[in-house]
């Protein structure tokens, strides 16, 4: 009999697991050594490593979705709209380093393996920035001339790099609130003076 309990525990192990071996090199065996399952248990919820890679990304991206939109949706301006994406994903990075390391690495290596995916909980999170991007732009906030596809890419490329910054050390002599601050400002504003 399946139970939640344990899918999130494999889930939880394969995230750490792929973090520190990275996915190529990680073993069915050790996922399920650091869940605390045997082997064969792990084949009861999914078929193969890859399925449980997609699954790391399906539940944890899709968690932070559930977790930002309501927060987005209870907000008009565009510019609280990226902060509040900004501090919550920073803070969940934070939090889970391992996801962030996941994220980080696995999305890139593996991203031959993950290009057929194209249905994915990641594409939906990177999508809401270009949503809220041309949102500013109908409310006429943020410039017209600006791409959509390429500005989610841009501010999520500066989350992502802050948050492998924060796997590979252990402090920071920034804040998640100075840090927020820093990309939305360089973000909306550019690094050029006014």
């Amino acid at each position: 009999m399946k139970s939640a309990n344990k899918h999130s525990k494999i889930i939880t192990a394969a995230t750490k697991v792929f973090a520190k071996k990275g996915f190529f090199n990680a073993r069915i065996s050790d996922i399920a050594k650091e869940a605390k399952v045997a082997d064969g248990t792990i084949y009861l919820y999914f078929n193969n490593k890859f399925d449980i890679l997609i699954s790391v990304f399906e539940e944890e991206i899709g968690s932070l979705i559930k977790q930002v939109k309501p927060l987005l949706a209870a907000e008009d301006d565009p510019r609280k709209m990226l902060e509040i994406f900004a501090s919550r994903h920073l803070s969940a990075m934070k939090r889970n380093k391992n996801l962030a390391e996941v994220i980080q690495i696995e999305l890139r290596q593996s991203a031959k393996l993950i290009k057929d995916y194209r249905n994915n909980k990641f594409s939906e999170y990177i999508n809401i920035i270009s949503d809220i991007v041309k949102l500013g732009q109908e409310q006429n906030i943020f410039r017209k001339n600006i791409q959509p596809g390429i500005a989610k890419r841009a501010f999520f490329g500066a989350l992502d790099e802050i948050s492998r910054v924060w796997t590979v050390t252990s402090s920071t002599k920034y804040t998640l609130e100075e840090t927020t601050q820093q990309i939305l400002i360089i973000f909306q504003c550019g690094i050029l003076e006014p």
